[in-house]
């Protein structure tokens, strides 16, 4: 029998390729050979190896070598060759932007741009190849490296005695107990010892870093292309919030998507903004709701010339994705900041069928729940800035005013873990997971039941000329010739397979393929799949999506109606009495049925019949929908409306004098 212990410990060794590209045969030779000798002789511990790739081959380097960590670029002896290297490089971190990449160059005068294209500068007729590699490998080094997340390892295993907080002091209080040890034993040692607290100095403080949580937000700003990038431990909720108030706190116009994130509603009534809502298109035929029109976005923007900020979420939960450089460039030249909520697409900066993300299209502020689809976990999130009137101070005070003081550590150590992944191998487990998809895609398609659907598919009619781009990690599964509903698949794959999907709509499921999906579970959802079609009821489910009923007004400022003098009247009793009632009230609360998560009212929106009659059916419906923001009274579906002021005598419309 193996010994499993051992094989749980051991992993592939390191490899690293150092690719030096050069029209020179004889330096290649030269260069390549002695860099591997000196590998030889030194401390190697990520297996750098050096090889020589003519210019025609580096684009087939580029897509199909997965352990490439460094380039080393050759401008030859001519000033000429200079500018070449130049757009050689560029086009190198266009396909793959994580790659260390050094010049070797010979009597240059290089620019101040063109000096910024490389990481460290050779001349052509070195001889130090010991300095050479020393350089090549620190460079490797430093992109590897956690400094905040090892710092945590040795402090742990340090064993230092606990008078501080938390009060389970490392586990301590539950190892022995005959009540609780059961749960210290399911969770493991290492998520109590690593649970620490700010007296820890050693650690750093995330509210003000100084030490090993600022360097690792430096290593994670220039992993994803940032100015700069701040860790959170409360999740893009929070990130959205922080930043929104950067930019609006106090108030202002802001122009935002009606079907964007809860969390910048909430930030809309907490910085009492006044928003311009956008209406987002809806699929007809499976139920989907996709970006908003760039001609609404260009109208909003023209036609609201005092708007502070625009908030645009790519890609939303489906995977569709705006052409956002004309977006932004259009709202840089109106003088609004734009906020990318790409909670849904920290991995697009890192496969070059995914870019240009936000920030390579120039968005002032990009937020990202890392956790969604990287190695971190749940809650981490980063925010990434390059505004150029960024107010570091001010963003701070406004991050600190939602930051916990007691963040907890391993989810900090997660984000620098998680982009560590990203900078060495980001490129090649997106490439892993795109090959996954193609296949999921193709298995499906097999069935003849069941499709994966496609960009076209997915993008409503008013979108056809926008540009939209789909993220292909995120599935969607027409399962209309099943006979089955949404609801009715995700429980027969959860209670026959195991399998547990993303999302649904009426007639379609989606599942997430990410950096932890496996070839494993690839082949059990296929055979579930594969099985299924077999079992359809082999009549087409006949349904349709529930269209929500139109924006209506506001009749005030969200925060003026959310903070008011309210009351609550019934949604239901007895439909038409209350549809009476309601109709022409304004609305205290945010309304948001999930699916599809898109606000019906929003604090200070007036009361529409159509919007009473959509909830009434929503709460009657055999299906159960979660509905945010109602209040049950000994449960009585109630909504909160702003209280009508009583005339003043002499006011016969209700107005202020």
């Amino acid at each position: 029998m193996p010994d499993l212990g051992n094989l749980t410990e051991r992993r592939q060794p390191l490899e690293c390729r150092v690719v030096l590209i050069s029209s020179d045969p004889q330096l290649a030779g030269d260069w390549v050979e002695a860099l591997n000798i000196t590998a030889a002789q030194h401390e190697n511990p990520f297996g750098l190896r050096f090889e020589s790739v003519p210019l025609p081959g580096v684009d087939r380097l580029m897509r199909e070598e997965t352990h490439l960590q460094a380039l080393i670029v050759d401008a030859g002896a001519e000033p000429a060759g200079l500018t070449a290297a130049e757009q050689l490089v560029d086009r190198l971190h266009a396909f793959r932007a994580q790659l260390d990449i050094f010049l070797v160059a010979q009597d240059c005068s290089l620019s101040v741009s063109a000096r910024q294209r490389f990481d460290e500068l050779f001349d052509r007729r070195e001889g130090n190849f010991n300095q050479m590699f020393r350089l090549v490998q620190a460079f490797i080094a430093r992109r590897a490296s956690t400094p905040f997340a090892d710092t945590l390892k040795q402090y742990v295993f340090s064993a230092r005695d606990a008078w501080h907080t938390p009060g389970h002091s490392g586990g301590d209080s539950l190892r022995n107990s005959p009540w609780v040890s059961d749960f210290y034993r399911f969770m493991g040692e290492h998520i109590f010892n690593t649970d620490l607290s700010v007296s820890v100095q050693v650690l750093d403080s995330l509210l003000e870093p100084h030490s090993v949580i600022q360097e690792a937000q430096d290593l994670a700003a220039k992993t994803f292309g940032a100015e700069h990038t701040f860790f959170l431990t409360n999740g893009t909720s929070t990130a959205n919030k922080v930043v929104i108030q950067q930019v609006l706190g106090g108030g202002g116009k802001i122009i935002v998507d009606q079907a964007c994130h809860k969390s910048v509603h909430h930030a809309i009534v907490m910085n009492r903004c006044e928003p311009v809502y956008l209406k987002s298109t809806l699929h007809p035929e499976y139920g989907i709701y996709g970006p908003v029109r760039r001609a609404d976005l260009e109208w909003a923007l023209e036609e609201h010339g005092d708007a502070r900020l625009l908030v645009v979420t790519s890609c939303t939960y489906d995977g569709l994705r705006y052409d956002l450089r004309p977006i932004i460039e259009l709202a840089h030249r109106q003088g609004v900041k734009v906020l990318v909520d790409e909670a849904w697409y920290a991995h697009g900066y890192f496969h070059p069928e995914l870019r240009p993300t936000a920030l390579e299209c120039g968005a002032d502020y990009v937020t990202q729940s890392t956790h969604k689809m990287l190695s971190a976990f749940s809650q981490a999130s980063m925010i990434h800035v390059q505004d150029p009137d960024f107010d570091e101070f001010r963003f701070r005070e406004n991050l600190n005013m939602h930051a916990s003081t007691s963040p907890q550590y391993a989810m900090i150590a997660s984000l620098d873990v998680a982009r560590k992944q990203m900078a060495m191998e980001g490129y090649s487990c997106l490439r892993r997971c795109m090959l996954m998809v193609e296949k999921l895609r193709r298995a499906l398609d097999e069935t003849g039941v069941f499709r994966a659907l496609e960009l076209e598919d997915l993008i409503p009619a008013p979108l056809a000329g926008d540009n939209i781009r789909l993220d292909p990690t995120k599935v969607t599964i027409d399962i209309s010739a099943s006979g089955y509903s949404g609801k009715e698949m995700q429980i027969r794959l959860f209670d026959q397979y195991g399998i547990q999907v993303e999302k649904t709509t009426y007639n379609t499921v989606s599942v997430l393929v990410t950096l932890g999906s496996t070839e494993s579970k690839l082949l059990r959802l296929v055979h579930a799949f594969k099985q299924l079609a077999q079992q359809c009821r082999r009549r087409p489910y006949i349904g349709s999506p529930r269209r929500l009923p139109e924006f209506t007004r506001l009749t005030c400022l969200p925060a003026d109606a959310y903070f008011s003098d309210a009351e609550e009247l019934p949604l239901m009793d007895n439909g038409i009495q209350a549809e009476r009632r309601l109709v022409g009230r304004t609305s205290a609360d945010e309304i948001v049925p999930y699916p599809p998560g898109i606000p019906v009212l929003v604090p200070g929106q007036e009361i529409s019949a159509e919007i009473v009659q959509f909830l009434q059916q929503l709460l009657q419906a055999q299906t159960a929908t979660e509905i945010h923001g109602l209040i049950f009274r000994s449960d009585e579906p109630m909504l909160r409306v702003v209280r009508e002021r009583p005339p003043v005598e002499g006011d016969t419309d209700g107005t202020e004098p």
